[in-house]
């Protein structure tokens, strides 16, 4: 059942579907299909969490930090902090411990929820932090949380709109990490939308093989089946050689990846007979630029068609969309704007023709409030007239259709040329030998910069460096062919599986050190 109200909040679409359908199910654990949530115990586990919160002394307007993996108990958690008008900050889990710890401080948060893993690590951050933080250890898979069946349910009044609810802090590849203020209606907003751009229904089911703290998980797969009364199915992780099994035996309609995940079903083959995927109407890859050549190749494989989309923290997930009629959509694009406007912005940030290259901008209802406690960067992330500025490049087609060619700081300029990283990857990436490939702008005396490129060979699969080179003067030209190449086992990532080219820098430094 869809919700068609023109105002939202987290709190709302809980509360909608628990009285439409509280029989459903909203959450299934892909290890054990008979563990689930219905919307009735989601709302009545919300008013748990509250009573938990409250006895901890915290109190609407407060933030909640969890250094937590997926699980049933972990959406509680985010969900129930949510509703009782708190704001979550969930973790990254891959963040360095220097970045945990600058988080954990700088966020404000009043309790840290923790595994049962992470219990040491996090004692020893927050004891370098000069604030009083309560911390609660929970099993994220546990089946109920400390002491529930003896605390009474509290209900707490229903937030406001403009109540910030997402504290999410970004990668932080260039510095500190940012902590990005989403409302409980910017959340709302971009859930919303996103059920109405794949037709979504109550007998949806999505397999959420993302980490719940990263915002293509939080709200794709975590909030937008509250829009239409659909469902999720958990597992604790992704697992290539257990995905096709997870999605048939929870019988999951539409799957959610990123092109890494892309990357290794591909080499992973067909599944066994008995795990080929039925009743998937779709999958649907973001968070990353997916390499044409892996795209047709899913599609052949397996016979599920891939929706292009593309979004940023700052814009509560996805902000285009290829549509959901695969004769539409568009190979090598992002698709069109989703839940608002989207243009492309000229060196003197105004708005650009179609066909012209330049920075992408957004702007709409899904789009942050600011940045937490930093003016300066929030000022610098706008331009006129509240058009979000991306820090990627590309175009616009005639037909409103994107395509994105890098990232501004990652675009490689040799010899006054700019030349967009993904260029090198795609043309290297026909190469027979080539798994994946990462192009990133070397310092050059004579050019400025030039190119290099990290390889990752397939499996098995043998390749030298001239016979790369000769690959890309045939397919790239004598200018873009990469000076530089290194052959890694494995490339830098963000949380959210996108290749963090700058990291790369310091391993071609290291081997010209070498030398």
């Amino acid at each position: 059942m869809n919700i068609n109200a023109p105002t939202h909040t987290v709190h709302a679409l809980i509360e909608a579907q628990a009285a439409l359908q509280p029989q459903a199910t909203y959450a299934v654990s892909t290890e054990e299909p008979t563990r689930s949530i219905t919307y009735g115990a989601l709302a009545h586990g919300c008013r748990q969490v509250a009573a938990l919160l409250q006895e901890l002394g915290a109190a609407p307007g407060d933030t909640v930090s969890l250094v937590m993996p997926n699980g049933l108990q972990t959406l509680r958690l985010l969900l129930g902090s949510m509703h009782a008008g708190l704001a979550v900050n969930p973790v990254n889990l891959v963040a360095q411990p220097e970045q945990m710890r600058y988080v954990l401080d700088h966020s404000d948060c009043r309790i840290v929820f923790v595994a049962p893993e992470w219990e040491h690590k996090v004692r020893s951050m927050l004891g370098d932090i000069q604030r009083e933080i309560a911390m609660v250890v929970i099993d994220p898979d546990a089946s109920e949380l400390p002491g529930e069946s003896q605390r009474h349910p509290v209900s707490w009044p229903a937030p406001q709109p403009n109540a910030m609810a997402l504290l999410m802090y970004t990668s932080g590849t260039t510095g500190q990490p940012k902590g990005v203020i989403l409302s409980q209606s910017n959340l709302a907003a971009n859930a919303l939308s996103i059920s109405r751009e794949h037709a979504l229904t109550a007998q949806d089911r999505v397999l959420a093989v993302l980490p719940l703290y990263h915002i293509n998980a939080f709200v794709v797969t975590m909030l937008t089946p509250l829009v239409e009364g659909g469902s999720l199915a958990l597992p604790p992780r992704f697992s290539a050689g257990s995905f096709w099994a997870q999605a048939h035996r929870t019988q999951c309609t539409w799957i959610n990846v990123v092109p890494t995940m892309v990357s290794y079903l591909i080499e992973g083959g067909e599944p066994a007979p008995e795990h080929r995927p039925q009743g998937i109407r779709f999958a649907r890859s973001a968070s990353a630029a997916l390499a044409p050549d892996h795209h047709r190749a899913f599609e052949s494989i397996f016979g599920i068609g891939i929706i292009e989309t593309m979004g940023l923290t700052e814009t509560a997930a996805p902000a285009f969309s290829n549509p959901l009629n695969a004769q539409m959509r568009k190979l090598g694009s992002v698709g069109r704007a989703s839940g608002g406007e989207a243009c492309v912005l000229n060196a003197d940030l105004q708005p650009a023709p179609d066909g012209q290259t330049g920075e992408i901008a957004i702007r709409g209802p899904h789009v942050m409030q600011g940045y937490y406690k930093n003016e300066d960067a929030t000022r610098a992330s706008f331009a006129a007239d509240g058009w979000l500025r991306t820090g990627d490049l590309g175009q616009r087609d005639a037909d409103g259709f994107f395509f994105v060619t890098g990232r501004i700081k990652e675009l490689i300029i040799k010899g006054g040329e700019n030349i967009a990283p993904r260029e090198i990857d795609e043309a290297l990436l026909q190469h027979p030998a080539v798994h994946e490939a990462a192009a990133v702008g070397i310092p050059d005396r004579h050019y400025g910069q030039d190119i290099g490129v990290a390889i990752l060979l397939r499996e098995g699969e043998q390749c030298s460096e001239e016979e790369l080179r000769a690959f890309s003067a045939e397919v790239l030209g004598r200018f873009k062919t990469p000076a530089h190449i290194l052959f890694v086992d494995e490339l830098p990532r963000g949380p959210s599986g996108k290749v963090q080219r700058l990291k790369l820098l310091p391993l071609f430094e290291q081997r010209a050190a070498s030398r």
